[in-house]
């Protein structure tokens, strides 16, 4: 059984960063991580399947219920006007709200254009 693991987006590496920086007692901005005596690796994290440090999965990321599900492979599925992939959460099918009304506003477009094609046939 082969998990799929992707690049984290922008918004859930300034999610860690916030977290890292405002939650983590053994973080100082000055110092970096503490008992390691270096920059906190939590800030660099790039992909999923990354190796987190202990602390920060036990303690930090309980805190941000959808970013740890991003960490335990909760089942995503991607956009359908833009392809982004997006955690299930119901019947949603757009991953925001922009995708949502653009998609809307796509969809009346093509039903006015098919009622005036009727409209016109009809006329004739």
């Amino acid at each position: 059984m082969s998990k799929t693991y992707r690049e984290l987006t922008g918004k859930e590496k300034r999610q860690i960063k916030k977290l890292v920086v405002s939650k983590r007692a053994n973080y100082d901005k000055e110092y970096g991580c503490l008992p390691l005596d270096c920059n906190c690796y939590m800030l660099g994290i790039c992909y999923t399947n990354s190796a987190l440090c202990r602390y920060f999965r036990e303690s930090v990321l309980p805190e941000a219920p959808k970013l740890d599900a991003v960490f335990n492979h909760a089942p995503t599925v991607n956009c359908k006007l833009c392809g982004k992939p997006f955690l299930i959460d119901g019947k949603r099918v757009y991953c925001s709200k922009r995708c949502a009304t653009e998609a809307r506003r796509q969809q009346t477009a093509a039903r006015v254009r098919k009622h005036r094609e009727k409209q016109k046939q009809t006329t004739m």
